[in-house]
């Protein structure tokens, strides 16, 4: 998840709009944008609806207490604001989770608390754990047997020590017209061999693997190092299913804690560690909700336009630019048109997406449902794995009810920095209409459509299956310097001036797709591509 020009005519919006319309090109709806920017500057309710969901909610990992209360809300607040059709649609995901309480403090050689956070369905440690440390790199499975005999009764850290440093650039960027013009480059597809990706994903399980080599071992937790620097910590983790979750108490520590531990190991004085992870499953039901609602259309048959942003985060902080700033921005382009009293040509549907951090199973289960299908896989290994893992291994792809139905869809997940365009996601016969449609936000800065691709979040699965699906260019702001996923990533660090010029942009390029007589150009339906280069050979690289 993160974010990236086409100049107009730079004499006046009278020379843009007059030479678009004598080519018989789009018009941007001047006056209805006005009106929008006058509601969303003026009566935002934006930082109003972004506080609710971290200052109160809370971080809202995947069908944890908090994510059943994020769906509850938004769905009630669509309601008010005279929404129609609010809705969910569940999917089988799994077990839910949550901490109540945490803390890891060292003991010996002196007593200090550390930074650090129980990683995602990890288990709990019922009670205190006290023990020793030994430092035991695990990378692959051919790590296991150098430690075999040597963990029982011991916390293990599990991450291969280094020397650290400080950062060397600035933390907080906003993009000039040098690095947003970077991004306009089309990159032709490139198609690889599929043994590489087995092997990608076969690291992907090495994390269930080492738990399991350490349970029967007797190790009795793993911590493992943030992969932050500045005391920040994160807790990703992945193993969410029913009947697969860890065995183990598993712990992230702040990079500058876990080094102390590992010098401190090389001494005389190993040290002694306190444990305590007091969290809870939560199996009551194993399916997660997309949360939907629509402004409903004039015209039945014209079909709809779409925003997305996913609803759900982790857990070290309240999940505020990752992703409540893009779900208050869809939410506050609902409340601006209907509140206006808009009536699109076509119908246009907020979505808020669950489960986009563990592999953006919402939005894939969306795009399988009603958009397209593709065979399923015949391996059960693959078949258990996320549809992002696997998405381009099943031919062929078939459309479903909604595929010609879907006009546009636009995604905002980059924090909340504001917007400086948006990716055409290699669809370039809908580059001149983007540019004619952002032309009245240059002012604002945004007024870029970029080639460049972006991955990582929920446009992806629309896009890939060449629905008009696009991610909003957006300053970084700190995103990924120390925002993203961290235990700081609180509504103090939301911009409210950038999400309320987000906010206004996406209400507007909804409304343009919406009104316009022809949906935006699709790519064509993708049939299974060549190896790009025939002559490859595989590359052997060492097995996990």
């Amino acid at each position: 998840m993160v974010a990236r020009v086409g100049r107009v005519c730079a004499a006046s919006l009278v020379c843009v709009f007059g030479t678009a319309l004598a080519q018989g090109a789009d018009q941007a709806d001047l006056a209805t944008i006005n009106r929008i920017a006058d509601e969303g500057f003026n009566r935002s309710e934006l930082p109003l609806t972004a506080a609710y969901l971290t200052d109160r909610i809370g971080g809202r990992l995947t069908n944890s207490p908090q994510m059943r209360e994020a769906e509850r809300w938004t769905q009630q607040q669509y309601r008010a604001w005279g929404l129609k059709n609010v809705r969910t649609e569940g999917f089988e995901f799994g077990r839910g989770w949550s901490i109540e309480r945490s803390s890891v403090r060292l003991l010996k050689p002196r007593i200090a608390t550390y930074n650090a956070i129980p990683v995602a369905w990890t288990a709990p440690t019922n009670g205190a754990i006290t023990a020793t440390i030994v430092v035991a790199p695990m990378t692959k499975v051919a790590d296991f047997e150098k430690w075999r005999g040597k963990l029982k009764g011991q916390i293990v850290l599990v991450t291969q020590p280094d020397t650290g440093g400080e950062p060397l650039v600035a933390p907080f960027v906003r993009l000039s017209r040098d690095d947003i013009g970077r991004y306009d480059t089309y990159k032709q597809p490139v198609v690889s061999m599929e043994e590489e990706l087995e092997k990608r994903l076969e690291r992907g399980r090495f994390e269930a693997r080492r738990d399991e080599f350490l349970a029967a071992e007797g190790a009795l937790a793993w911590v493992r190092k943030s992969y932050r620097e500045g005391g920040l910590v994160h807790g990703e983790g992945y193993q969410h299913r029913r009947g697969q979750s860890p065995k183990l108490p598993g712990f992230e520590l702040a990079a500058e804690h876990y080094r102390q531990l590992a010098r401190l190991a090389k001494t005389d004085a190993v040290p002694t560690l306190e444990l305590i992870s007091e969290v809870r499953y939560h199996d009551e039901d194993s399916n997660a909700y997309n949360v939907f609602a629509d402004l409903p259309g004039r015209d039945a048959k014209a079909g709809y336009v779409m925003a997305g942003a996913h609803l759900d985060s982790w857990i070290a902080s309240d999940g505020a630019q990752d992703n409540a700033a893009g779900s208050a921005v869809v939410m506050e382009a609902a409340r601006i048109l209907t509140r206006l009293g808009l009536k699109p040509k076509r119908t246009i549907r907020f979505a808020l997406w669950n489960g986009e951090e563990q592999g953006l199973y919402g939005s894939f289960n969306y795009t399988e449902r009603h958009l397209v299908s593709r065979p399923p896989l015949t391996d059960p290994a693959r078949a258990a794995l996320p549809a992002y893992s696997t998405w381009n291994l099943r031919w062929p792809v078939t459309p479903g009810p909604d595929y010609n139905a879907l006009a546009a869809y636009f995604n905002l997940d980059n924090g909340s920095g504001k917007i400086r365009g948006i990716f055409a996601e290699g669809n370039i016969a809908a580059t001149p209409i983007l540019k004619t449609w952002l032309a009245p936000f240059a002012s604002m800065g945004a007024d870029s459509v970029v080639a460049m691709t972006t991955s990582g979040t929920d446009h992806v699965p629309m896009s890939a299956v060449g629905i008009p699906g696009f991610q909003f260019v957006q300053d970084p702001l700190d995103y990924s310097s120390r925002i993203h996923h961290t235990s700081i990533d609180s509504y103090d660090h939301l911009r409210m001036e950038d999400l309320k010029q987000a906010a206004v942009i996406m209400a507007s390029m909804l409304w343009m797709s919406a009104e316009r007589d022809q949906p935006l150009p699709k790519r064509p339906l993708p049939s299974k591509p060549l190896q790009t280069d025939p002559f490859e050979y595989e590359v052997e690289t060492p097995s996990p």
